[in-house]
């Protein structure tokens, strides 16, 4: 994932090209081969894949029951560069859910996705729509415009509009849909974000800090941004061989900490989320981990130092005034002293932008009921997101419109279908009765560090988290 480019997309309001828009009846067919792509009419250099298709060659066609009958009508559609699926209940209840999707990398090529709690939504009469959005990377901006767009183009295809509409997605989604219900006031009744950046540029910060930390503790010097930033030879990547060496941490290596690694340790569990069950394990996984970024060849945590791509979106990231601490006391240690002496320090020279250009500020300012879902393990995109957004919300008098859900996996976006449906049936009861649902402390750190922090909501045990069993 190279987090470097968000920087770089720059969205804008384009004109409405003509498509066809095909409702379908049939049965589920078996995968076929499908239809090259066709070039974007909005982006140069972009195409735009079948939405009638999934990348495995599976159909996208109506849910059916259990005797084969169709339970739903689908709508397809190319315009304006992006491609929307669209499915209505054939017993529909008036309401729409807006799906947005997640990071897709820097690929140019768009596709629309189906959201995992499809059936689910069907089920409950919910109608839903997605957009492949017109562009890839981390182009917030751009997702928030093609998916608001959906709701226009739901009451044209289908007809009749929607009474209410919710919005939900993941991880990028995440961020979309936190910007997107700032952006358009009135538009949404409740938003269901998940393993989301809700925490705008704190996102980048925290990948600085877990560089810049990691090399001051190992007492290797670093550059930001990297001069010259592609030349990983003599800068960067002899940098990382230097710091993991002294610290005990390697690509695919179960980690061996050294008293230096162990304090770092420390110290991203505190810029994650704070101390919290399932951590250790949690940190082993994503520290041997590549493969997520174009730099395989090191770990993953090292991988998204907003250094590398020359300082395109370096100027997002600061930690002027951050402390880091390795424990919880009060005074701090001397060699927390001293790691805060010596940590490289970056200013940002801009802002997250306050329209949709750039990398979107959340304001945490909802003023609709926003239910989230978090793994506590997750520093692909940390815990500590929902206790920015916490915090925001919180200045703006709104905290009781935020509820988060702590949910004990280690992986990115690891939630289970029951998780997910609990939360978006707790959503509409809220939105429709006005009643609060239960969430988890985020903001008290002892709860938080609780051994029992996650379980209410978890549902399943993961076999890669390793921590004491819930009761």
């Amino acid at each position: 994932m190279k987090i470097g480019s968000a920087a770089r997309w720059f969205a804008v309001a384009l004109p409405l090209t003509a498509a066809l828009v095909t409702p379908s009846h049939a049965a589920q067919a078996a995968p076929v081969a499908c239809p090259t792509p066709v070039p974007s009419t909005t982006k140069p250099g972009y195409t735009v894949a079948d939405p009638n298709c999934d990348p495995n060659g599976t159909p996208f066609q109506p849910l059916t029951d259990a005797g084969g009958n169709p339970v739903s009508k689908t709508y397809t559609a190319i315009e304006n560069g992006a491609a929307f699926r669209m499915e209505v209940p054939l017993a529909w209840n008036g309401e729409l859910v807006v799906f947005a999707h997640g990071y897709r990398g820097a690929g140019t090529t768009v596709r629309v996705e189906s959201p995992t709690l499809r059936a689910h939504y069907v089920a409950r009469g919910f109608a839903w729509a997605a957009s492949s959005y017109q562009t890839n990377g981390y182009d917030v901006g751009q997702g928030v415009r093609d998916s608001h767009a959906l709701i226009a183009q739901f009451a044209r295809v289908h007809g009749t509009a929607a009474r209410a509409v919710y919005l939900t997605g993941g991880s990028m989604g995440g961020h979309i849909t936190a910007a997107a219900i700032e952006r358009f006031r009135g538009s949404f009744v409740g938003a269901m974000p998940y393993c989301g950046a809700l925490g705008d540029a704190e996102l980048f910060d925290y990948f600085l800090d877990a560089t810049v930390t990691a090399a001051a503790l190992s007492r290797v010097p670093l550059q930001f941004p990297l001069e010259p930033p592609t030349d990983f030879s003599t800068t960067f990547r002899e940098t990382v061989d230097d710091i993991t060496a002294a610290l005990g941490v390697g690509v695919g290596q179960p980690p061996t900490l050294t008293h230096a690694g162990r304090q770092w340790s420390d110290a991203v569990e505190r810029r994650s989320g704070g101390e919290r069950p399932g951590f250790d394990s949690s940190f082993a996984f994503w520290s041997a981990l590549s493969g997520l970024t174009p730099n395989t060849d090191m770990p993953f945590l090292f991988g998204v130092y907003p250094g590398l791509d020359g300082g395109t979106d370096g100027n997002l990231t600061s930690n002027r005034s951050t402390w880091y601490n390795l424990d919880d006391h009060w005074l701090p240690s001397s060699d927390e002293i001293k790691l805060n002496l010596t940590a490289l320090r970056v200013d940002r020279t801009a802002e997250p932008s306050p329209d949709l250009t750039g990398v979107p500020r959340v304001h945490g300012d909802p003023r609709i009921p926003v239910l989230s879902l978090h793994n506590i393990g997750d520093l692909f995109v940390p815990f500590s997101m929902e206790q920015v957004y916490a915090t925001r919300a919180g200045g703006h008098g709104q905290s009781r419109l935020f509820v988060s859900r702590a949910i004990r996996a280690t992986g990115h976006c690891d939630f289970t279908g029951a998780e997910l449906a609990r939360a978006f049936d707790d959503l509409v009861s809220w939105v429709r009765t006005g009643h609060r649902p239960a969430g988890d402390a985020i903001l008290d750190r002892r709860v938080v560090a609780r051994d029992d922090f996650g379980c209410q909501f978890t549902v399943g045990v993961r076999a890669d988290f390793a921590a004491p069993a819930c009761p």
